[in-house]
């Protein structure tokens, strides 16, 4: 056997991502260790990185593999090269010529992208933060996310601007033999409108894309109102329904007359979005569909559109994406349930009475539509998305940790600990006060104040030469010894009350706790504020930064001096915030999985419910609670005080589950 010729097995070499290669360059250039590492590396996923010591061993350990690779594949020169430094000096000395050679040479050395690579391998730390934040781990991850998302996918990434996306997409489609799954082609940093042909190519109106919609119904060119154009012989111009008398508008074509309506609507945007969602669906469907101008739709045309809300085609549906992107559809995919076809209807009866009364139309063919047939709740408030008092305790003290590093938990960055300290403040503005969504984003700091409770419980405002601030930094439970002192004594005591404007234009106070105020004064000392000014003014809850683009800055209103979340945007900030909570908090462990998934699913307007229910279990009057929420009907709040008595008598059940009779 021992003078039989063996097969030697060599290992695999080891492989190095591109991010390696960079940090080698540096290293060649005597940068130091220490840096390279904090450069190029997240400690967290590269152990070699963790100290200067180790890094530097890695890079010589690199810098060796690569030189064997360049002996044993190089030219005879360049071996030769190397050969002398490594017997002069113990190992070679590369210089940034010899490095670059060295590396053509040992390309066997070179790892290539795979779909299961975690995404720090490739891309620096920093980028690989943002991206693993939105749940994206791996290469595969982030081509799914990016194709799933179209050309706006970037835009719900923080910090990963266009310019940064633009590189992200280009290197990736440079690797997609390797990668083994391709960028879709639509996704680009541009904001999208479909189009196909001369006629769908869009016209540019300063900035704006426009598209004249059409096409065949099963796969058509689609754009939401803003960016709607329709052919000329679709545009009502010449509308068999239009009207012979003078017009009380100027509209020559369908489009104009509906921006005139909805231009009456321009202060109220929560109404104005979904008069927009309804009326450009059946001007997509009319023109599309229908091949019919808005203004010659009869009885027949408006039933059946009734009948396509129960089923709209495949080709008008799809997941909810932003309207400046070509994969925006009108309808979700889920379609849609009766109550909101019925609420089409009506309000589609509503805009064509309106152009009736200005005398656009001649006359109103959905006055003689029915609504579609619904069934009339007896819950209608979704009282059982409230969070349990356990679990809105510890997400209380999970937020406070997350937001001032107790126990032991440290944001990663001062940038995330500002975030934190805005969704806390926004969390229990909701959940202290009842405040819905809408109106706790467009809440400001001139409707808040500090007012007085007399012994008779009269409340009057707060004198202003006590400091508030004097008050909200003592301890809650100071607080309340305070205050119970104050009763006992007959001395006044005091309680924030925030002004706001809820449905219906309606304005209202609420409470606001110790609690909330004190996150709110945190926040705004983020944001460089004085929150205890004599005369401070402004949202009070407002993102720490805006991006530069266009349609960033008109949605933020970035011209004013302290813009204001979007009603989106402050959802999407709370939503972000509970999720990642229930994913990652340790404080919540010793909850159920249905809590978790309960919590990882709450939306903004959860916390409202569970302020409702929180006051009815502590014996709030039922009709403070109504005037605390707002609420039209004191029957609406009565379900909150209907659920809590169910929790109780099941609790009930419960506890004499195991007596015996």
């Amino acid at each position: 056997m021992a003078n039989q010729p063996q097969q030697l097995m060599l290992p695999a070499p080891r492989t190095y991502t591109r991010t390696d290669f960079t940090a080698l360059r540096a290293f060649v250039q005597r940068l130091p260790a220490a840096t390279i590492a904090r450069l190029y590396y997240d400690p967290e996923h590269a152990p070699h990185a963790a100290s200067a010591d180790a890094m530097e061993r890695y890079l010589r350990t690199m810098r060796d593999d690569l030189v064997q690779l360049a002996l044993r594949h190089g030219s005879s020169v360049l071996a030769d090269h190397l050969k002398a430094s490594i017997k002069q000096h113990g190992s070679a000395k590369l210089t940034a010529m010899t490095l670059r050679m060295v590396e053509q040479a040992s390309m066997l050395a070179a790892a290539v992208p795979l779909p299961a690579h975690p995404v720090h391998l490739w891309f620096r730390p920093l980028i690989a933060q943002r991206l693993s934040g939105e749940g994206i781990g791996t290469l595969g991850g982030l081509i799914d996310y990016c194709n799933a998302r179209g050309g706006s996918w970037w835009r719900s990434v923080p910090r990963i601007g266009a310019l940064r996306a633009r590189a992200i997409v280009a290197w990736l489609r440079r690797h997609e033999a390797t990668l083994g799954v391709k960028v879709a082609a639509d996704v680009d940093t541009a904001s999208l409108v479909p189009a196909s042909g001369s006629e769908g190519k869009g016209n540019e109106e300063g900035d704006e894309r426009v598209i004249v919609v059409g096409g065949d119904p099963s796969a058509p060119r689609l754009a939401p109102f803003e960016h709607l154009a329709v052919p000329a012989e679709l545009s009502g111009a010449a509308g068999f329904n239009r009207a012979t008398s003078f017009a009380f508008i100027r509209a020559e074509h369908d489009l104009a007359a509906v921006h005139a309506y909805l231009h009456r609507y321009r202060d109220r945007p929560t109404t104005l979005r979904a008069y927009t969602r309804e009326l450009e669906r059946l001007i997509l469907w009319s023109v599309v569909v229908r091949r019919k101008a808005l203004s010659s739709l009869t009885v027949e045309d408006c039933e059946a559109y009734k009948d396509f809300l129960k089923a709209p085609l495949p080709s008008f549906t799809g997941p909810k994406r932003p309207r400046s992107s070509g994969r925006w559809r009108p309808f979700a995919s889920e379609g849609l349930s009766a109550d909101s076809q019925a609420y089409a209807v009506r309000v589609l009866r509503a805009a064509f009475a309106w152009l009736v009364e200005v005398r656009y139309l001649a006359g109103n063919p959905w006055s003689a539509v029915h609504e579609p047939a619904t069934v009339t709740r007896e819950l209608s408030v979704q009282v059982h998305r409230a969070l349990p008092a356990s679990l809105w305790t510890r997400v209380r003290q999970a937020l406070d940790a997350r937001c001032d590093g107790l126990n032991g938990i440290a944001p990663e960055s001062d940038d995330e600990a500002r975030q934190w300290r805005a969704a806390r403040a926004a969390i229990l503005l909701m959940g202290d006060s009842g405040l819905r969504r809408a109106e706790a984003a467009l809440a400001r700091r001139e409707g808040l104040r500090l007012a007085e409770v007399d012994g008779d419980g009269r409340a009057s405002r707060s004198p202003s030469a006590r400091s508030p601030s004097q008050r909200t930094s003592q301890p809650t439970s100071s607080r309340a010894g305070e205050s119970a002192a104050s009763a006992e004594s007959g001395r006044p005591s005091s309680v924030w009350t925030l002004t706001v404007i809820g449905k219906r234009r309606k304005q209202r106070t609420v409470p606001v706790s110790g609690a909330t105020v004190a996150a709110l004064r945190a926040h705004w000392h983020d944001r460089a504020r004085d929150f205890d000014a004599p005369h401070a003014q402004g949202p009070l809850i407002a993102p720490q930064w805006i991006p530069g683009t266009r349609a960033a800055l008109e949605r933020h209103d970035a011209s004013a001096d302290d813009a204001p979340y979007t009603v989106d945007a402050f959802g999407r900030l709370v939503r972000t915030a509970v999720q990642r909570l229930a994913r990652e908090s340790a404080a919540l462990a010793e909850f159920s999985t249905d809590d978790l998934v309960q919590l990882a699913n709450t939306s903004a307007h959860a916390f409202r419910h569970t302020f409702g229910t929180r006051a009815v279990a502590r014996d709030m009057p039922t009709d403070v609670v109504q005037a605390i929420l707002g609420h039209a009907s004191l029957q609406t709040t009565s379900i909150y005080v209907r659920a809590e008595r169910r929790r109780m008598l099941e609790a009930a059940a419960h506890f004499y589950a195991d007596d015996k009779p």
